[in-house]
């Protein structure tokens, strides 16, 4: 099990290559929370994700060997991008394996930094297994994603900036994957201060650790459904479960809509854009998925901001439809003039926008006179859906929302 002596180690070893990344408060999260909100943003760290501090140590501790030989590791993207560059930096070649459906600006990014990528598999399990199986036949090093001691301490530095930013910290909550980041940050704050709580985070679509910790050994999912893709594995590791069950006080989930959530108000109030497993952090202190008190010092770390476009755009739309921004509804006319003017005047009068309408006379569920309608919705919030639905019920509107 890692110490604060590997962590310290490891800083002197990735303080060239990565950076020291910010802690900022937020006025806006403490005064939605009545928390003390500080977020780390690692989302501002080199290749956009914390990775990079495990790969860059892990790296640097080959023997001139192994670096001959180079390495292969699997990824969902951030730990690919983190080995590319830190391989390259080092002048080691990498191989880095990625599931097929990884998100296309991670796969990019990879090969940008050098990183020879395959695609393989539909997630990270399967990717590692012909990761493993090229380790065999070309003879190179496995970096793995996280159950590794170099690649936890390096994760832990993060830690170390934390209570050194700011050394009344009362939690940490931090995003779980396989458990490497989580490892690495609780060793290093529990030995600064072992009062601090440490929170570990999982989506819901992909929360191994719970369970683990209920049977008491490590247990894998059958599959992962999740928005959060650089935490979507089936399994935590088994050196870094351990470390989680010592030194981690809680472990929650959030749902891929909490998780949506917290990334729009990121992106809406905070001007931070993060991905899927950088805002369950957040997320988890938005939905209140742990107990604090007022005023109490909490640190998310936003653990990474490659987020794809086409991703994004998904997101963000189920963040306003869960905050009731948006609104998608069905409803039936009479097909004949002013019919349509007619329920667009009640739309008006309740203030709503619209943004499209969709009118089909030739739809088999309806009657040969009537028209169905298809209406998207700018709306400002739970309330004014309601009034709108109501004020159009009222109208003799039958309504079906669809999202």
């Amino acid at each position: 099990m890692i110490d604060l002596d590997d962590v310290l180690a490891a800083r002197e070893r990735v303080a060239e290559t990565a950076r020291h990344t910010p802690l900022d408060y937020s006025h806006t999260v403490s005064e939605m929370t009545g928390a003390d909100v500080h977020l780390k943003l690692e989302t501002f760290q080199r290749t956009g994700a914390f990775k990079i501090r495990g790969a860059t140590n892990r790296i640097a501790t080959l023997s001139a060997a192994e670096q001959e030989a180079g390495v292969v590791t699997a990824s969902a993207g951030n730990h690919a991008q983190g080995v590319a560059l830190a391989a390259t930096r080092a002048g080691v070649d990498a191989t880095v394996v990625m599931p097929e459906h990884a998100p296309v600006a991670k796969v990019k990014a990879t090969r940008g930094y050098g990183g020879r990528v395959v695609l393989h598999g539909d997630d990270y399990a399967e990717a590692a297994e012909r990761a493993h199986e090229i380790e065999r036949e070309e003879g190179r090093t496995y970096v793995h994603a996280f159950d590794d001691p170099m690649v936890m301490a390096g994760q832990g530095t993060i830690g170390l900036e934390v209570m050194e930013d700011l050394p009344g910290t009362e939690t940490v909550v931090v995003p779980i994957g396989g458990g490497g980041l989580i490892s690495g940050i609780a060793t290093a704050v529990k030995a600064k201060k072992p009062e601090v709580r440490v929170v570990g985070v999982q989506a819901e679509g992909a929360s191994s650790v719970a369970q683990s910790l209920e049977k008491g050994e490590v247990v894998e999912r059958d599959a992962v459904e999740t928005i959060a893709d650089g935490i979507a594995t089936r399994r935590v590791g088994e050196l870094t479960f351990e470390v989680i069950r010592e030194r981690v006080d809680e472990v929650v989930t959030v749902s891929d809509d909490e998780t949506a959530v917290a990334l729009t108000t990121l992106l809406e109030r905070g001007k931070t854009l993060v991905e899927g497993a950088g805002a369950v952090a957040l997320a988890a202190l938005l939905a209140e998925r742990f107990d604090y008190a007022d005023g109490e010092t909490v640190v998310p770390c936003l653990c990474g901001g490659n987020i794809d476009l086409n991703v994004l755009t998904t997101v963000i739309m189920r963040g306003l439809v869960e905050t009731g921004r948006y609104l998608r509804l069905r409803t039936v006319l009479k097909d004949r003039p002013g019919e349509l003017e007619r329920l667009v005047e009640v739309i008006s009068t309740h203030r709503a926008n619209i943004y499209a309408i969709e009118h089909d006379r030739a739809s088999r569920d309806i009657a040969m006179n009537d028209a169905e309608v298809e209406l998207d919705l700018e709306t400002r919030g739970h309330d004014h859906v309601e009034a709108l639905l109501d004020g159009l019920r009222e109208a003799g509107y039958e309504v079906e929302v669809l999202v």
